[in-house]
């Protein structure tokens, strides 16, 4: 392939296809319009002079973000320009020891989150790795292989099964042509092609699924030759218009990031107001420019948590671990939360909530109608009468196995999706493995979209020609003369005509896709005289649902979230798939929905359950229409069809194992199973992790009021300051550190999916949030100032300071314990649940008595020893905060249940 194209490299000539309408025109008409003689292909001179103006056959490269630009990013919101600044102002001063700690911090920080989102820019490099490396064409009237990346607009290309579609083409020649365009238009089966114009009212758009005249770049003949006349090439194909998408698309900022740059802002605001209020004060009271600039950034210090984004970045990493080793590899650490908060999922169906291998589920035979059970291509699974016996209906599906194909090897089925579910059929009715081996073909009908029917010939065992046949119901009728029935065949007359396409309708009506088998025994092959044919059986076909996406369904509905079925599919296969899955709503496909406007689609989304026969770029108009409505969406998916929609979404799910490498690349998380129920632990895991962020949140938030109202109401009662500059830090560092570590691998609450997801625009400190933090912090004051001021008319200053030091420790131990949770009791069997917490307090208080008994740390900390009467007093006090939340709470539930009655009708 030729070498790409540099991000400053001028773009090719912008210009848009000389045949955007070629489905609709003869494939002749095209040619003309391209001027190329099918037969002969372009000259290699005219060829040269439109690569040099179109441009290679490849995606434009998108301009690369320096990496430094990447790190710096991890900079840019309020809490972090807040404690850089601190970090700035505590080093001015002179006060390095806080201004290293900070930026320790801060480079922490930045590091987790560059490391974790380096790699989530890559969905255009996987799109150019799927090209094709060569493409067979005639030139100057010669086959040639040229390099794909050359071919242009004009081009005729020579295709045969299992070849990857180059480029975006007409139709010229198509024998028995089928295409796998899943990856592309979501489709579950090979699409029938042929040379015949598609038919269109109107002006009316055509969806990409029903451009039966094309081919597209990155699909792949599964069936059948063709000769394709290029039509588009590069940005200009289907493939390159979901890649623009992806180049010019911008991800949603995160619930969790806009919560915390709000909570940065909000903190910024409390800092400046305690600061200035503390420096007016201490400039009436007359103290020298230099003390007060010293205490002015100790409260500073001790109004921001500058633990808080290290803490943060620690507990989404510790998420995306967990959900690592469950199946889901998340590669945005902010994803594992939103995820947590999602309220819609849309799903693709195929390959997502489907198996992504067709099944036969329905036979009708002899009359009959029979279950076949089994999923998928393992033959395990049997044919079942109504009432659950063993039907032998091995002559019924012989048509199935012998018209076929596809074979049936040791490591499954290979052949198109239809035929190998039909061989597994006459598996599972006791057919042997190879039942080709026992009547060989001696010549056949090609399947061909025009008739919907293939037929092939058999030697029988008395000489005579055995024609076996598969295709549309009404066809086959149309060539049958009889029908079999239990006691043999019979004239198909009119009633035994009902009964079979009553039998194909009830099938249809299921959304099963419906095919009929029939066989003859005649003198000689003739394939132009393939009648008087025996109908045997009728079968439904379907991709059926993963047996896990049911349930998991079900869970996420628990939970308060939306699962909506966006497919490609036919409305009747995608509609059978929801009633099968428990998703309701209405129905609406493609076409309605490109007449509506984003109003009109807004105002009805919450109703609709399946959205079928989508094109890509409706996907993300879904996305987008949802997200106006207040949803935090989530999208899964795993063909190139889904890539915009995974960028657009706030979180894309892309599927691991069936997933192309544009779906992985351009989501935020991938299921390494493939199993939708993943996607419902995930949202467990999110909603634990924000429980657990506001969790530290609550604690770290208490312990900084604590700090500024003790501070603050020393300088207003012209009190010395009860804790140093170094003690203060201290407290920062050990509560920063442990502790709230700890409480960011709190286990998840019991009722945790057991409640709605919470609303978008949350604060992550709303009202009754601020008001348990207000109250804890000034309990902790009080309780600080209380022994600070005894112990200065008991002992001197330094035990003084020291108890009141020593007090505030202890109330953030207790703090801890009392901020895990937001309802019910503070002491009960849940304290026990988290064994880490209990480890890092313990160590936390060994800290504290080494930093108040050890001589060496005396020097260090401005401390001394304290006695056991001391330390009583001291841990006495710091329980109160304990016993006042819980003593709240109780009242608080006593009053909710006295008041409950009232608020009946």
């Amino acid at each position: 392939m030729p070498q790409r194209t540099r991000a400053d490299d001028p773009p090719p000539p912008a210009r848009a296809p000389l045949r955007p309408d070629a489905h609709r025109r003869d494939a002749t008409d095209v040619a003309d319009s391209l001027a190329v003689i099918p037969a002969m292909g372009l000259a290699t001179t005219d060829a040269e002079r439109r690569a040099a103006d179109w441009g290679a056959n490849e995606l434009a490269e998108p301009a690369r973000r320096p990496q430094w630009l990447r790190l710096l990013d991890q900079f840019r919101s309020w809490l972090i320009g807040i404690l850089v600044a601190a970090a700035v102002v505590a080093g001015v001063i002179g006060e390095v020891k806080d201004a290293l700690v900070i930026t320790v911090v801060l480079l922490i920080n930045a590091t987790i989150g560059y490391l974790q989102e380096r790699r989530a820019e890559r969905s255009l490099e996987a799109l150019r790795h799927m090209l094709v490396p060569t493409a067979r064409v005639r030139r100057d009237g010669q086959e040639r292989t040229i390099p794909a990346g050359t071919l242009v607009p004009g081009d005729i290309v020579l295709l045969e099964a299992g070849d990857r579609i180059p480029a975006d083409g007409r139709l010229a020649v198509a024998e028995t042509v089928e295409a796998a365009e899943a990856a592309l238009t979501g489709e579950s089966h090979p699409v029938a092609k042929s040379t015949a114009p598609t038919a269109a009212d109107g002006d009316e758009p055509v969806p990409v699924a029903e451009r039966t005249g094309m081919l597209f770049m990155n699909t792949a003949l599964t069936r059948g030759r063709a000769e394709m006349i290029v039509t588009a090439t590069g940005m200009r194909t289907e493939v390159g218009a979901i890649a623009e998408a992806l180049r010019t698309g911008a991800e949603p900022p995160s619930p969790l990031q806009v919560q915390m740059d709000s909570l940065g802002r909000r903190l910024a605001a409390v800092s400046g107001v305690a600061v200035a209020a503390y420096a007016l004060v201490a400039l009436l009271r007359g103290e020298e420019p230099a003390d007060l600039a010293l205490r002015a950034v100790a409260l500073a210090v001790a109004a921001i948590p500058e633990g808080l984004p290290a803490v943060l970045a620690l507990t989404l990493a510790l998420g995306v671990y967990r959900m690592a080793r469950r199946g889901a590899i998340v590669k945005r650490l902010a994803s594992v939360e939103t995820l947590g908060s999602a309220t819609v999922v849309c799903s693709d169906k195929t390959g997502t909530l489907t198996m992504n291998e067709m099944t036969a589920r329905a036979l009708w035979t002899a009359g009959r109608d029979h279950e076949v059970t089994g999923e998928g291509y393992d033959t395990t699974g049997t044919v079942l009468t109504a009432d659950g016996a063993d039907a032998d209906v091995r002559d019924a599906v012989l048509p199935f196995a012998l018209c076929n194909d596809a074979r049936r090897t040791a490591d499954g089925v290979i052949g198109a999706p239809t035929e190998a579910a039909l061989m597994v059929l006459a598996a599972k009715a006791g057919l042997d493995a190879e039942p080709r081996a026992h009547m060989p073909r001696t010549g056949e009908v090609p399947f061909d979209p025009a008739v919907k029917y293939m037929a092939t010939f058999h030697r029988g065992v008395d000489g005579r020609t055995v024609v076996h046949a598969k295709g549309a119901v009404d066809v086959l009728l149309d060539r049958c003369t009889h029908v079999l029935t239990e006691h043999g065949p019979a004239l198909l007359d009119t009633e035994r005509r009902r009964e079979v396409t009553d039998a194909a309708r009830r099938m249809g009506s299921q959304g099963l896709r419906v095919l009929g088998a029939a066989t003859a025994t005649v003198d000689r092959a003739n394939p132009h005289e393939v009648r008087g044919l025996t109908l045997t059986a009728v079968a439904g076909i379907a991709d059926p649902p993963r047996p896990q996406a049911r349930d998991a369904v079900a869970l996420a509905r628990d939970a308060g979230v939306t699962v909506k079925m966006i497919t490609g599919d036919h409305a009747d296969t995608a509609t059978a798939i929801a009633r099968e899955l428990g998703i309701t709503g209405d129905v609406v496909s493609g076409t309605e929905l490109a007449r509506m406007t984003d109003d009109e689609l807004a105002d009805r989304i919450e109703d609709v359950g399946v959205f079928a026969r989508v094109a890509p770029e409706h996907k993300v108009t879904l996305v987008r229409a949802l997200a106006r409505r207040g949803h935090i969406v989530a999208m899964t998916g795993d063909g190139v069809n889904d890539a915009a929609a995974l960028r657009a979404a706030h979180i894309g799910v892309a599927m691991g194992v069936t997933g192309t490498d544009v779906a992985k690349e351009a989501a935020d998380m991938v299921l390494t199973d493939d199993d939708f129920s993943t996607i419902v632990r995930a949202i467990r895991e999110g909603r634990s992790i924000y429980d657990n962020i506001v969790t530290f949140v609550r604690f770290q938030l208490s312990t900084n009021v604590g700090a500024i109202l003790t501070l603050l109401a020393t300088v207003l009662a012209g009190m010395p300051a009860p804790m140093s500059a170094i003690q203060l830090l201290w407290v920062n560092i050990i509560m920063d550190g442990p502790p709230a570590m700890a409480l960011a691998v709190d286990p998840p609450r019991d009722n945790v999916m057991r409640r709605p997801p919470r609303p978008p625009g949350e604060r992550i400190l709303n009202a009754r949030r601020l008001a348990a933090v207000t109250r804890s912090g000034a309990v902790m004051a009080a309780g600080t100032l209380a022994v600070f001021a005894g112990a200065r008319h008991l002992t001197d200053s330094a035990t003084a300071t020291t108890m009141a030091f020593t007090t505030f420790v202890l109330f953030q131990l207790c703090n801890a314990l009392a901020a895990r949770s937001e309802d019910g009791p503070v002491l009960g069997r849940h304290q026990l649940h988290n064994r880490t917490l209990w480890i890092c307090l313990a160590v936390v208080l060994t800290l504290q008595v080494v930093a108040v008994q050890a001589p060496l740390a005396q020097g260090v900390f401005d401390t001394v020893a304290l006695g056991p009467a001391q330390w009583a007093i001291c841990l006495a006090t710091a329980v109160t905060v304990l016993l006042t939340e819980h003593a709240w709470r109780a009242a608080h539930t006593r009053h909710g249940r006295r008041a409950a009655p009232a608020l009946a009708p």
